[in-house]
């Protein structure tokens, strides 16, 4: 869109962000959109807010990760989307596995090395396993020796727990994280150790 192009009206713009939301693959920046749509980032910000709000009722949700947004289906339809597309909704998290992620969620951005000192233990498999998953992604480095990678949740976590935005996760109060961790502590390891063995 031209530079000095007048801005489109209130309702076309919505309409705007809604195609280009509906069509896009992958999240979408914020200021992206508003690049595209020849609009203020805030204007765009708001509309995303209107259009979440209407999509309560619908069977698609506006999700939002930190500066980007996307469609997804609505969580409550997940087991027809799955029929549909034939996924298998069986392959479930261990308990291991939940609480590395669990604790990256409410800590993120978290390193390795920092995660591993909450659990008292090596978590690298488990990582490794939510990385391939696609739940979790390194979102940068921090700035102590070895510049180790800090880890955050995606945009597939929020699709998977039927979240819009990761300040919709539930309060957790640290004694609750705590004892998670310490009843889960020989749990871990026997899911890890069923996790390696060959099929």
């Amino acid at each position: 869109m031209p530079d000095d192009a007048e801005p489109p009206p209130y309702d076309a713009l919505k309409r705007i962000i809604e195609s280009v939301l509906f069509v896009a693959d992958s999240p979408v920046d914020v200021a992206f959109l508003a690049r595209i749509a020849g609009a203020d980032v805030l204007w765009v910000d708001e509309i995303i807010g209107t259009l979440a709000a209407e999509y309560q009722t619908r069977g698609l949700r506006i999700q939002r990760n930190a500066a980007a947004v996307q469609v997804v289906t609505a969580p409550e339809t997940a087991p027809y989307v799955q029929a549909f597309l034939g996924i298998d909704e069986n392959q479930k998290l261990t308990h291991g596995t939940l609480v590395v992620l669990t604790v990256i969620a409410y800590k993120q951005p978290i390193t390795r090395p920092a995660l591993e000192r909450i659990l008292g233990k090596s978590c690298e498999w488990q990582v490794a396993s939510l990385k391939a998953r696609e739940l979790i992604t390194e979102v940068g480095r921090a700035s102590a020796p070895g510049r180790p990678y800090l880890y955050g949740t995606t945009f597939r976590f929020l699709e998977h727990f039927g979240l819009e935005k990761p300040e919709d996760l539930p309060p957790l109060p640290e004694i609750e994280l705590v004892r998670a961790v310490d009843s889960g502590a020989s749990q871990e390891e026997d899911d890890a150790a069923e996790e390696e063995r060959p099929e």
